[in-house]
């Protein structure tokens, strides 16, 4: 038997009370500050509506180690903040009394943040107000029994920021690499873009609407959307028709191609390393690659265009303010070094083994990491799942 199975066997075998959040909680929220208020030299993070701080400010309105609630933007979500802060008016504090240890008021409301999620208004600005928080209840065992689920959650929160704190390392280290390589080739040609590879997207007069997205089909349309892990996620396409299928052939996508997205979220990048098992085009944000094989290894030119060289080209040729957008006018500006295809392969499976070890989503640290995070969540609910005292 588990030591928190002893102290509940031993402190409240008959279950627990479940309180309402304002009757044992203070809950605030913030002052108003904006973007303007906020400075880059500021001593403390400025909690509002979203995940991230919103910047920094001179001042604190809370201390450290408080839970927090999100009451517009990202209405219902649940934080811990760990300093002092400043908290914003599109914000709860959610203070709790002595018979509550603050850390497993934060497991117990994340464990339930789909449903405070859930209590958001359906209006233009969607908020969680004060009532519904308030009306929010929780199991409060015993404090020892409390002290007991922290300490085992966090446990579990700490291994896992173990292993992604060692995935971001290892990131950095290939993104290091990987620009080392880059750098080491300054001998050798340097090309226009335009010189090895064909440059392609669905022109004007071509784009489609919202309208003519098809949910089945037999002819897949690759956006942006689809774009994961340097790869396409052909289960997320949508579909059109035949018809719209055939009025651009110089997009229809195939085998060793690369693709980059061109509008909004600018530079996304993947590598059709098969065949598609279905037709497919692609729709106006993105660009297809189809390289000279002749004079180039394909996977290289992904490899490239997955560099900070190729990043910072893209912010210097990048238009728009609101939307940005990456031009084939801007595009074909691109200048490229050009080892042999035998040096290019090289590097290219170089790359691959180290981009493998270092992102693959299904072996590894990644794949270690996402099966902590469920472990974390299944047993936050099992130890939070208590019978309610009569």
């Amino acid at each position: 038997m588990s030591r928190l199975e002893e102290l509940i066997n031993k402190l409240c075998p008959c279950g627990v009370p479940f309180i309402r959040l304002g009757d044992f909680c203070i809950i605030q929220t913030g002052r108003g500050i904006t973007n303007k208020d906020t400075t880059e030299d500021g001593q403390y993070p400025v909690i509002s509506g979203g995940v991230e701080p919103m910047g920094f400010y001179h001042e604190f309105n809370r201390n450290e180690n408080t839970v927090t609630i999100a009451r517009a933007g990202g209405a219902g979500f649940v934080n811990f903040i760990t300093t002092k802060f400043y908290l914003n008016d599109k914000c709860f504090s959610i203070i709790p009394d002595n018979r509550t240890n603050t850390k497993y008021l934060y497991y117990a409301l994340k464990n339930i943040e789909k449903d405070i999620i859930g209590m958001k208004s359906t209006g233009s600005v969607p908020t969680v107000n004060t009532t519904k928080v308030s009306s929010i209840k929780i199991p409060i065992p015993p404090m020892e029994v409390q002290c007991e689920i922290v300490r085992i959650l966090d446990n579990f929160t700490e291994l896992t920021a173990e292993l992604t704190a060692e995935l971001t390392a290892r990131r950095k280290q290939y993104e290091y690499y990987k620009q080392s390589v880059f750098d080491s080739l300054s001998n050798y040609p340097i090309v226009h873009i335009t010189d090895i590879a064909l440059i392609k997207a669905r022109v004007g007069w071509q784009r489609l609407t919202k309208a003519e997205y098809l949910q089945s089909g037999n002819y897949y349309l690759i956006t942006g959307t689809d774009f994961k892990g340097g790869k396409i996620d052909f289960s997320s396409c949508v579909y059109v028709s035949k018809e719209r299928y055939e009025m651009d052939t110089n997009i229809i996508v195939h085998k060793s191609d690369v693709l980059i997205t061109k509008d909004g979220t600018l530079g996304k990048v993947a590598f059709l390393h098969e065949e598609p098992d279905k037709p497919t085009t692609l729709n106006s944000g993105v660009f297809r690659i189809k390289s000279d094989v002749s004079k180039v290894y394909p996977k290289y030119i992904y490899h490239y265009f997955t560099s900070k060289n190729f990043t910072d080209f893209v912010e210097s040729v990048k238009t728009g303010s609101t939307i940005p957008h990456l031009t084939q006018e801007g595009l074909v500006t691109l200048d490229i070094p050009l080892p042999p295809v035998k040096k290019q392969k090289e590097i290219s499976d170089l790359l691959d083994n180290f981009e493998f070890y270092s992102s693959d989503l299904s072996q590894g640290l990644p794949k270690e990491i996402d099966c902590r995070k469920s472990q974390y969540e299944y047993y936050r609910d099992k130890l939070l799942t208590f019978k309610e005292a009569e």
